[in-house]
Order: structure tokens, then sequence, then C-alpha cells
């Protein structure tokens, strides 16, 4: 089957290169040319595991192609996906003037009848005025499908090989068909394919993150809880994740949540409730917890070493909003690292992947280092905000030969509380009861 695929980033790429590897041959668009030179070259703009491997085996192969002209990929395309970005506005509803230029795009560029799947995160409401568009300015018959995405950033392309299940909003018999078959190759080991209408798969979107954000919010506030009361909140998570009815997954206390899905998509649940008059009582109070989460490290650093962080050290580990990405929109480091700035604080970064999309908002503001022990030398105090395995697996007695001061703010609780305490650490996690 043909495919176009409009748009480059973790969506359209992943999207692309999965149905390309399936055997479809398929054809991705970009209005950004470098991005689009860069893919010919055979290289990845986005840090995704397992990414490169299939653009290098399908680009062999012959089934995918790069372009910025939407007349060169759209016309003969059966199916044509918009995956474009779709950015958080100042009021909190997405930005979602590239989706309807795209869709203008598109259209344009059409020479028969096709399928146009909307794969960008896009509010309630979206599929019926793109219909509307497609219905005024197409030329041929358009089915119009709402088929969200569901995908982890560090583990897109595994999500998107082995989904969970797949949504197809429509109310075509016809292009539900269409989807079913080009899906097949993931779903076939009793995957679900989930039909329902436009405006239930644009909600289920929604729904599924803002729901994954309150799990984590609801533990970020349990963990402050055990602080006060002297409980730990690993205990909990296990006492109550062995819940069948509850479950394990994102029931970790950490500093915050970020990325470009969980804090975008509440607040475009709560744009969506305004909208329609309904209150998003608890979105917002999920809202609300991870911004004052995302400060729990930072009023730890002042409770041990005053307001006035003037001639101090701190290294930060982890930069991206978590392991196995690039990313950094809304991570935790940004905050803590604006914070200890703003105090007065000398502050070097570390991160496997991040540190370029970091030093973009920070500049020269802040030092940065590759190897964790050069970042941590003559630290005052290490932070760790993500929770790579580089980190995980640290050697204290090496780390304490090259700090100033012997502290660390384990802002995932995923290091060895035991073995720093042996190196003569002073170790603070987030709501762990304290040591025997």
């Amino acid at each position: 089957m043909k495919i176009a695929v409009i748009g480059t980033g973790y969506v359209g790429l992943v999207a692309g290169a999965c149905f390309a590897e399936a055997g479809h041959d398929v054809a991705c668009v970009d209005v950004v040319p470098e991005k689009i030179e860069m893919l010919e070259r055979g290289e990845v703009p986005i840090y995704e595991p397992g990414l490169s491997g299939i653009l290098e085996r399908v680009r062999e192969a012959g089934h995918i192609a790069y372009t910025t002209r939407h007349a060169d990929a759209v016309p003969g395309a059966r199916v044509v996906f918009i995956g474009v970005g779709t950015p958080e506005s100042p009021d909190g509803s997405p930005d979602m003037r590239y989706v309807f230029q795209a869709v203008e795009d598109v259209l344009a560029a059409a020479t028969g009848p096709f399928i146009l799947v909307l794969k960008s995160t896009v509010p309630v409401g979206t599929a019926a005025k793109v219909k509307a568009v497609c219905a005024e300015k197409g030329r041929f018959p358009v089915d119009v499908v709402s088929n969200p995405e569901f995908l982890a950033e560090g583990r897109s392309v595994d999500d998107f090989l082995r989904p969970d299940r797949v949504v197809i909003g429509t109310d075509s018999a016809k292009a539900f068909k269409v989807m079913e078959e080009l899906y097949r190759p993931f779903t076939i080991n009793q995957r679900p394919i989930i039909r329902m209408s436009n405006v239930s798969a644009e909600l289920t979107k929604y729904a599924a993150n803002a729901m994954l954000a309150t799990r984590i919010s609801f533990m970020n506030e349990i963990a402050r809880l055990c602080d006060a009361v002297g409980a730990d909140v690993q205990s909990i998570a296990e006492g109550i994740g062995t819940d069948r009815r509850i479950g394990r997954p994102f029931l970790y206390a950490g500093c915050g949540y970020g990325g470009s899905c969980f804090p975008k998509d509440t607040q475009g649940l709560m744009h969506v409730g305004k909208q329609a008059g309904v209150d998003m009582t608890i979105v917002k109070a999920v809202e609300a917890v991870n911004d004052a989460q995302k400060m729990v490290l930072v009023e730890r650093v002042l409770e041990r070493f005053g307001e006035d962080l003037a001639g101090l050290t701190f290294t930060v580990w982890g930069l991206a909003f978590k392991p196995k990405t690039d990313d950094v929109r809304e991570a935790p480091a940004e905050v803590i690292v604006r914070e200890l700035l703003a105090r007065g604080a000398k502050v070097v970064g570390c991160d496997p992947e991040g540190v370029e999309n970091f030093r973009r908002a920070f500049g020269d503001t802040m030092q940065y280092e590759a190897d964790p022990y050069r970042a941590a030398r003559g630290a005052d105090a290490v932070l760790l905000c993500t929770e790579w395995y580089e980190f995980r697996a640290i050697d204290f007695g090496k780390l304490r030969a090259v700090v100033k001061e012997p502290v660390i703010f384990d802002g995932r609780n995923v290091l060895d509380r035991e073995a720093a305490r042996e190196a003569g650490f002073e170790y603070r996690g987030i709501g762990l009861a304290p040591l025997a």
C-alpha cells in the first residue's frame, strides 16, 4: 500500500518507519528542508532507540522516501497520515495551525480519493472541522479517520510494533477495513483494534494521558505525606500496586513528569472541558501537584544549604524528561536548574542524550559534562533528575573521591541508599523512610 506521512517528528517518523518495515511504500513529508536533508543522508533528527536501524533497513529496501513537496508524496497514496505538531498555546489549547495547513496542502496535492488519518494529538471536534474543510476544498472523496498515537518516548518503536491497542475513529466501514488491513501486522497476536466515533477517539487520547498523569501525581502527593509521617512510598506502591484493580505501572514517586505529552494533554483536556462547560477538577489538581513536585528537590537543597546558593556548585544528573530520549520539553530539570541559577549557584549538567537540546534553552549559563563523575567534580551536592541506567549503577566510592561535599538528592529513588551511606554520603530520596 502506498502511504504518505506528513510530519517527521516522533509521531510521523516512527509511524512512517514502522509501516515501511511492514512492506508498505511510504513517503514522508516535512516543510523543514534541514530535516529532510538529514534523513536523506541517513541521519535521524530525533533520538529514539531502534529507529535508526529500521530507517536504514527500509531505505536500503526502497520502501521509504523523503520530500518537502506534498505533490511528490500524496498523489496515488491510499492513506495519508497527518503527524505534525500541535504545540500548546498560551491559553492551554493546542495550536492547530499546522494541522489545518497540512490538511489543505494534502487536499491541493491529491489526485484521487484517499483516507486522511489524523495521527497528531488533536482536541475534541477536530475531525468534524477537517471533514468540513475536505468538503469545501477537496476535489475528491475523503474519509477522515481519527487514529491517536499511544507512543511513549524512549520506547515508541516497540509501542508501535507491539501496541496494547489501536484506536480507529471513523463512521466509514470501508475506511475502517483499510485501517484494519494496515495495522494487521502489528495486531496479529490478538492486540485489539477498537473502532469508535471520531470524537470518542479524540477524547480517548486525552483521557489516557490524563489517567497516567493522575497516577504519577497521586503517588507524588503520597510521597510528600510519607516524608511528613515517616512512611515509605516504595512500600506503599508495592502494597497498592499488587492489587489487580490498581497495578504497578506509573506508581513511582519522583520529582514530577514532563515531556511533550502529559503536560500538553492535561492542559488540552482542561481546555476541552472549559469549552464544554465541564470543570475538570481532578485534571486541574493533577497539574497543580506536578508543578509543585518539580520544586521538591529545590526545596530540599534550600533546607540543606540555605536560600543564598552563591559560591556553591550543584551537579544535575539527567536533563531529558525521561531516560532513552533527548527530549527536554517540560523536564523537571528545567525548573530545578532555573531555580538554582537564580539563587546564585553554579550548575553542571550531565545527560547521555539531552545536553544539546538543554543547551538551546540555557546556553552558557551553566556547564555541561558527558561523564557523570567529571560533572560531579567539586560539587557541593548531586541532584538526580532522570533515571538513566548510567546513573543507577554509579560507583559511590569513585564519586566520593571527586565531590566536594558527599550529598545526594535522588529525585527518582533509583540509587542504592545503603551503598551511598556506606560511602559516606548524605542521601535524600522522595518519600522514603529513613534507613535503620
